[in-house]
């Protein structure tokens, strides 16, 4: 705490000067990314976002919310406002009853700490008013379906020229409430404040979305054509502001060197290049990043021989998107592709093409497609791939053998309705039933793993993907761990296309006898 002389103000928390914490506090965008390497002061730097405006007239219309995946990770955040709020001596209080969890200010404002791990939880919030919305490691959802639901929250109904100075002064003269000095609120700035490090499960959407669009501190805009603006009854272009900031450990002059030591002694190369560096080109997700190496694992695009082993494999979606990944498995023999001589270990499975049912990834929203068009969809590739479309190259020359399925393609919903198994049958998309027996999440993850270690090593059958297959590159190497079962991955991610994967794993290994027709089959 700091006094001037000059005006005797009490200072509680000032941004450091010169860095990251002054733009970041200043930010004019709507939706604001705090990020980088740790140790800036991205917290304290979003709690004071909020608090900056308590008791400046906008009473209990100035509302926020900050959330997390789980009340534990709120602990520091809430530490950190006690330390800082109380020293103000506005009679803020803290209730900490699970019920409530959140601070109030006797001229009415409030900030609340809650969780919202799914779409399931955005319904508690629904129809409700917070101008002000806070993120604590945005990365830490998988994909950005809850940030963008909680948009429809980010709202508020005050209007200074009809609510005036909240808990102010009327002025006759000008008809409403005005502050200690005859002034107005500023109209409500509607805001998100995330912070993140470029590390753990939401790391692909959060990149796509905010650090591929724009550098750091760069404005990047959103036109919404012909919105409706209700306060005029006219249509309106709505510019959507975003902005990422980058802050790191450097500028903090308060931070303990012991606390840099413990980062710069991180074993794993990809969470010190997070952590130290603010490197948002890495590997980061949870279940294979120890693993993944974009180096091995992509693999430059070459014709599949006529006595290898091709199949596909299927998960099904219409909310959700659906996957549909072709593979193609080696049976050891060298190939050739602009003239270099390759060899992959008899019983490397190769992703050869894919399909997603999504217009965008990191939505985890799918198309609501039927099955006999999705159907039609995956036979047109399988042509398109044989080159008969007399456009495309002939990639694939063997021949295609149904793969498995998610079993719930034969689920009979309604006994008078064909099942979508037998919808995609009529059009010539035939299935086999995949494994779902209890353990096989575990285990098809364990054969990734296993097969990923053997790419390595060059030492038996590996995984690869073909460099040309964007969507599993993009989405496969950040699958995100449950919290609750390790061995396994978050349902709630968008892991369709790791669940045809998992589902051809499983399946085993299936050697093509060369010369002959007849199929070998090793399961394991």
């Amino acid at each position: 705490m700091q006094t001037s002389k000059q005006s005797q103000r009490v200072v509680v928390w000032r941004p450091l000067p010169g860095t990251s914490q002054e733009i970041a506090l200043d930010s004019r965008a709507q939706h604001t990314l705090y990020t980088g390497a740790r140790g800036p002061g991205k917290t304290d730097t979003q709690l004071m976002r909020f608090r900056r405006k308590v008791g400046k007239g906008y009473g209990s219309y100035w509302r926020g919310v900050i959330f997390d995946r789980q009340y534990k990770n709120l602990d520091d955040l809430v530490s950190k406002s006690k330390r800082w709020f109380l020293q103000f001596n506005d009679g803020c209080k803290f209730l900490s009853s699970s019920k409530d969890y959140k601070w109030i200010w006797p001229t009415g404002e409030e900030l609340l700490f809650r969780v919202a791990k799914d779409m399931i939880d955005y319904w508690d919030y629904h129809g409700q008013e917070f101008p002000f919305i806070g993120f604590n490691e945005l990365t830490k959802y998988p994909t950005g379906e809850v940030y963008d639901a909680m948009r429809s929250i980010n709202r508020s109904s005050y209007d200074p020229l009809k609510d005036g100075w909240v808990g102010g002064i009327f002025d006759k003269e000008k008809g409403l409430t005005v502050g200690p000095k005859g002034e107005l609120p500023e109209p409500m700035f509607l805001e998100f404040f995330s912070t993140c490090n470029p590390w753990g499960p939401g790391h692909a959407w959060v990149k796509r979305d905010f650090i591929d669009v724009a550098q750091y501190g760069v404005i990047h805009t959103k036109v919404k054509k012909n919105v409706l603006n209700p306060r005029t009854q006219q249509r309106e272009d709505i510019r959507l502001t975003q902005v990422a900031i980058f802050g790191t450990y450097k500028e903090n002059i308060y931070l303990d060197p012991i606390y840099v030591a413990n980062l710069e002694g991180q074993k794993d190369p990809n969470r010190r290049k997070a952590w130290l560096a603010g490197d948002w080109n890495i590997v980061s997700g949870g279940a294979i990043d120890d693993l993944w190496n974009l180096r091995i694992h992509k693999v430059p695009r070459f014709e599949i021989p006529s006595n290898w082993y091709v199949n596909r494999a299927f998960d099904w979606g219409s909310t959700k998107p659906y996957a549909c990944i072709w593979f193609a498995e080696s049976n050891g023999e060298e190939i050739t592709w602009n003239g270099l001589t390759k060899s992959f270990p008899a019983g490397s499975i190769i992703v050869i093409g894919e399909l997603y049912g999504a217009d965008e990834t990191g939505t985890n929203v799918g198309r609501r497609e039927s099955a006999r068009k999705v159907a039609q969809d995956i036979i047109k590739y399988e042509k398109k791939l044989k080159g008969f479309d007399g456009i495309t190259r002939k990639w694939v020359h063997a021949p295609f053998y149904p793969g498995p399925a998610d079993n719930q393609i034969s689920n009979v919903i309604d006994t008078g309705e064909e099942t979508i198994e037998t919808k995609m049958a009529d059009v010539g998309c035939e299935w086999e039933k995949s494994n779902k027996s209890k353990g096989s999440r575990e285990i098809g993850l364990q054969l990734l793993r296993d097969r990923l270690e053997a790419s390595l090593n060059k030492e038996g059958a590996g995984f690869y993907v073909m460099e040309h297959c964007t969507l599993t590159l993009a989405l496969l190497p950040t699958l995100p761990r449950d919290e609750d079962n390790p061995d396994d991955i978050d349902t709630t991610s968008e892991d369709h296309i790791w669940d045809a994967i998992r589902y051809r794993l499983l399946a085993g290994v299936r050697k093509l006898a060369i010369g002959t027709d007849k199929l070998d089959v090793e399961m394991g």
